[in-house]
């Protein structure tokens, strides 16, 4: 075999990447578990950072890149997920204004993998959210976008593994202290000046083999965003199809009510709803993190890690919403023109529901006016134990043992979740318009009302309720690596493995059905709402300024109300009401849901050294097998009856009972994987790899038992269940790159992969009855109000009520004087549309990387510029109202980082973009596409040495100020429009 020349390049490239492997960890990429004695050379900042990571992509088989600490306790983002998508192939989702989840190649958080140190996380869902960690604690993050044999399965778009800091691999006694002042101006009740706290402490003992890592971090932050949306989402028909169905326009339009009416077979959609939704949250972030490394002799080393995360997240909301009722006789809307894709949208929507302007104070329809609530906490614990033994020279053996637990836990006296409603019956015209970015609302009201007021409150409806999630697991794996003198083949590694996850998840509900409003204005004190603008909420989005928008929204305390409320106006049915004169989440899990997974894995995979003439080459070649055994267990509520107690909605009536289902299933996948590398030249490196994937099916499509919403329209409810037989996805993957390392801290690189996925998951919808359940809005009653020419929801409750109330038991009035209709034999069947995840096709996934970083000589400037290119073989057909399944989170996405830094002083400027993608199937009102439109964002940082030990630095998030908008199947059709606002902060680092 000849040997490898080097160029003076190269030999810089080697020593950073013996930096990089010494500041990071002993087993990067090539999962190389031999210590080399090397000599310890300090490399911090951006040009470092960025060195390490572009020697770990040269290194690699594969596929594989990474994200270093830029110095002790100093990641590159604020988040660890902001971090992640300056990586090509890498997108985002945000949470509050914060990396919260990632896509790779496609493919969306529940696709990919997420390891801590080489061990599997559990989450309540296959969803990894990074917020749940601080940076602070991190020193290195790899990528894995191709297969492996010895990666653990579950990463269809790539594996990402989470690196903690080691002390033997920086021996000697480091620490550091960070403070860092956290502005956001966006919250409205919280504090616009929020601190985090961070320290690190590394020291090593008995001559450098015994060492301790501890890192803590504490972060708080008070955050606040502006929201519109079609909360309930748009109910989609093809014209002249479908007559009769709510929301379906008539053929006749003798009055001219629908201007530009849709020709026939054009699709279009007319809006359930309109909500106006402003949003607070606070969130408190603890992490820490324990390390005990021991050499005990020459062949035996031991590890412990111990992490553990507390996130707490409250949020409080503040909404204004209207319901559209829809009515033949009494809506009108303006029609766009069809769009390229056939689909036209309501360019104007007015809503009458049978009033007129002779309408008292009162007798309107209701305007909504909503606080509500929710508070979790999250907590991570991971304990990990692993043991090195070197057998002699060639052979290697280590055994990891890992158990770790994930809890989702209320955190309220109210419980997990809630929301309160108080209404102004007084609308009498709505008229919202959609050709703006924000939606512009106005409402007519009464002769007398001066608008949206406080003198005109009484109380509604109400939903609350308890979800609680754990998720258990214990995983042990035995590894070894035999490395042989001489030959081709310069080892071998192998491996078994046996992980089990065990997911509970519970959730209970408590629901007052009064949404058409309980008491008289005069029972609640004015003082008590107050009117604040709702123009100077969306003041960064077109269309705030439209002078037919709604000039006020009612804002007021939820708790005061709350209370209020619950010891006046509440339901003494313990079975429909559980809380008594207060509210609550609820105490009666009927909802219960327990998944058992066992894995079983074994490897092998040797590891090929050659020359193809003189040029170097390696073959990483394997063979995994796994074979997985899933139980699901459920208990679900069930139901006895169904009460049209309000205009436009109907409620479930519980039995306070449950139904049990047990279900199982299992597989087995045998994963060939295959890396080649070789150096063209001293400076080209070309790539192929090919690999089978898999990605298991989430645990809320395993889980059993049949659920229904507790509410259902006049026409019809939803629900859905889980499977458990349902089978992973399995992804045949294809890459071929070429790396052109031209300087010691600058490359250009172009990649293109291949996957061809079979078992997707998909949804089909079936129509059927539930608990032999009747619908009191369709049967005889009903038929003979529309029979007597009445057709709107109130006009039809009227009549039943002055023609059935006394002679029909099941027609009464609540002690609120609200009309109750009880459904009866007589009445139709209730029908529900069940939603039930199947394996439904296959489909290919292909794109392009490409990425260039520059190093201006020694000037201190430079730059990364990356994109990426996604393509697949299936779309949402926008015009098809058929059952059909698309890939969600499939978009480009390009990265451009620039900065300078000199010996003391360093500045950095980021911007990412992500391309409009289809962000998931179902909008509220069906099966209905939502996609998320192209977002792109600045960011940078700087920092400044005071002395060798002291720094000082700035950081700015969403520089521009960006809004988030979401549509269905035309752009105006709006499904969520968020309003935040930048964030920036100071601080200061202290390294002893």
């Amino acid at each position: 075999m000849k040997t490898r020349p080097f160029k003076k390049s190269q030999i810089a490239l080697s020593v950073s990447l013996v930096v990089g492997s010494a500041m990071l960890t002993s087993a990067h990429a090539q999962e190389a578990n031999t210590d080399d004695v090397v000599e310890i050379i300090e490399v911090s900042g951006i040009r470092g950072s960025m060195i390490r990571a572009m020697d770990m992509k040269r290194s690699g088989d594969g596929v594989v890149e990474a994200i270093s600490a830029e110095d002790i306790g100093k990641f590159p983002d604020t988040n660890l997920a902001e971090s992640l998508q300056r990586i090509t192939g890498v997108s985002i989702d945000r949470s509050d204004g914060e990396g919260s989840r990632v896509t790779i190649r496609g493919f969306g958080s529940d696709r990919n993998l997420v390891l801590l140190n080489g061990r599997q996380m559990p989450t309540p869902t296959r969803s990894f959210d990074f917020a749940d960690l601080a940076s602070e604690g991190v020193s290195a993050v790899e990528v894995y976008k191709t297969g492996r044999a010895s990666i653990a399965t579950g990463g269809l778009g790539g594996t990402v593994n989470i690196i903690t800091p080691r002390p033997l691999a920086t021996p000697g006694r480091k620490a550091t202290v960070g403070f860092k002042a956290v502005h956001d101006d966006s919250t409205q009740r919280g504090d616009t000046w929020t601190p985090e706290l961070s320290g690190l402490y590394s020291e090593t003992f008995l001559d450098d083999k015994f060492g301790v890592s501890l890192t803590g971090s504490y972060q708080k932050r008070d955050s606040g965003n502006s929201n519109a949306s079609v909360g309930s989402g748009w109910r989609s028909f093809i014209s002249g199809q479908d007559e009769g169905s709510w929301g379906n326009l008539p053929s006749e339009d003798p009055d001219n009510s629908y201007l530009n009416k849709p020709a026939d077979g054009v699709t279009y959609a007319v809006p359930q709803n309109l909500i106006y939704q402003f949003n607070e949250a606070y969130r408190t972030r603890v992490n820490g993190q324990l390390t005990l490394e021991y050499q005990a002799t020459d062949k035996l080393k031991a590890r412990l890690d111990y992490t553990y995360s507390e996130n707490s997240i409250d949020r409080e909301l503040t909404d204004m919403s209207t319901w559209f009722s829809f009515n033949y006789n009494n809506s009108t809307m303006v029609w766009s023109e069809p769009n390229s894709e056939g689909i036209a949208y309501p360019i104007q929507y007015q809503d009458t529901d049978n009033y007129s302007a002779d309408t008292m104070r009162g007798e309107g329809t209701g305007i909504n006016s909503g606080r509500g609530f929710s508070a979790t906490k999250n907590t991570n614990q991971s304990l990990g134990l692993n043991l090195e033994y070197a057998v002699n020279d060639n052979l290697l053996l280590e055994l990891d043992y890992h158990t770790a637990g994930a809890k989702h836990a209320p955190n309220s006296p109210y419980g997990s979740w809630g929301s309160l409603a108080m209404i102004s019956a007084n609308r009498i015209r709505t008229t919202v318009d959609f050709s703006q970015v924000l939606p512009v609302l106005s409402i007519e009201y009464p002769d007398g009302v001066d608008g949206f007021e406080p003198a005109d409150m009484i109380g509604a409806g109400s939903n609350f309720g308890n979800n609680r999630e754990r998720s258990d697991l214990e995983q042990i794996q035995a590894k070894g690596k035999y490395t042989f003198d001489a030959g081709i083949v310069e080892s071998v590694d192998f491996g078994i493995s046996q992980t089990e996850v065990n997911n509970h998840s519970k959730y209970a509900s408590a629901t007052r059905g009064t949404w058409s409003g309980v008491g008289e204005p005069e029972d609640w004190e004015d003082s008590w709402f107050t009117q604040r603008s709702l123009p100077n909420m969306f003041d960064n989005i077109p269309g705030h300024a439209d002078p037919d928008l709604e000039p006020y929204f009612i804002d007021w305390d939820f708790v005061q109300i709350a209370e209020f409320t619950a010891a006046n106006f509440y339901n003494e049915n313990p079975i429909e009401w559980p809380c008594g004169p207060r509210f609550c989440g609820g105490t009666n899990y009927t909802t219960d849901r327990y998944t058992d997974e066992k894995m079983l894995s074994a490897y092998v995979q040797a590891n090929l050294v050659f020359d193809i003439g003189d040029m170097p080459a390696t073959v990483v070649t394997g063979l995994r097998y796994e074979e997985t055994e899933t139980h699901a267990a459920a208990l679900v509520p069930s139901y006895d009856g169904i009460h049209w107690s309000s205009t436009n909605e109907l409620v479930l009536q519980p039995t306070g009972d449950s139904v049990f289902t047990d279900e199982s299933g299992e597989y087995d996948n045998l994963l060939p994987s295959i890396d080649f590398k070789v150096d063209l030249t001293d400076d080209l490196v070309a790539r192929a790899s090919y690999s089978k994937t898999i990605s298991r099916p989430s645990y809320g499509d395993m889980q059993g038992g049949k659920t229904l919403g507790s509410q259902i329209t006049t026409i019809q409810g939803s629900g859905s269940r889980g499977n458990p037989a349902l089978l992973p996805l399995e992804s045949t993957n294809y890459d071929l790159s070429l790396e052109w390392y031209y300087d010691e801290a600058s490359y250009a690189a172009i990649g293109w992969f291949n996957k061809d996925v079979k078992n997707f998951v998909g949804r089909q919808t079936i129509t059927e009855n539930a608990f032999d359940l009747r619908n009191p809005a369709q049967g005889p009653r009903a038929d003979a109000a529309r029979a007597a020419g009445f057709t709107g929801n109130a006009e039809i409750r009227q009549y039943i009520l002055e023609n059935y109330l006394d002679s029909d038991p099941n027609v009464y009035l609540n002690e609120h004087g609200d009309v109750v209709i009880v459904a009866s034999p007589e009445d139709e069947l209730a029908v529900f549309e069940i939603t039930i995840p199947f394996n439904q096709r296959d489909n290919n996934v292909h794109g392009w990387e490409m990425a260039v970083q520059h190093m201006f000589w020694d000037s201190g400037f430079g730059i990364n510029v990356n994109g990426t290119l996604v393509d697949g073989d299936l779309y949402y057909d926008n015009a098809s109202l058929a059952p059909q399944y698309a890939l969600t989170g499939l978009s480009d996405s390009a990265n451009l980082i620039a900065f300078y830094e000199n010996d003391v002083f360093s500045i950095r400027i980021a911007y990412n973009w992500r391309d409009k993608f289809l962000a998931w199937i179902g909008d509220g009102s069906g099966d209905n596409p939502v996609y998320t439109e192209a977002y792109g964002q600045w960011d940078f940082n700087a920092s400044y040495d005071v002395t060798e030990n002291l720094t000082i630095f700035a950081e700015g998030i969403n520089l521009t100020n960006e809004y988030q908008r979401q549509h269905g199947r035309h752009e105006r059709m709006l499904i969520n429009l968020r309003q935040s606002s930048p964030r920036y902060n100071l601080g200061m680092r202290y390294t002893f």
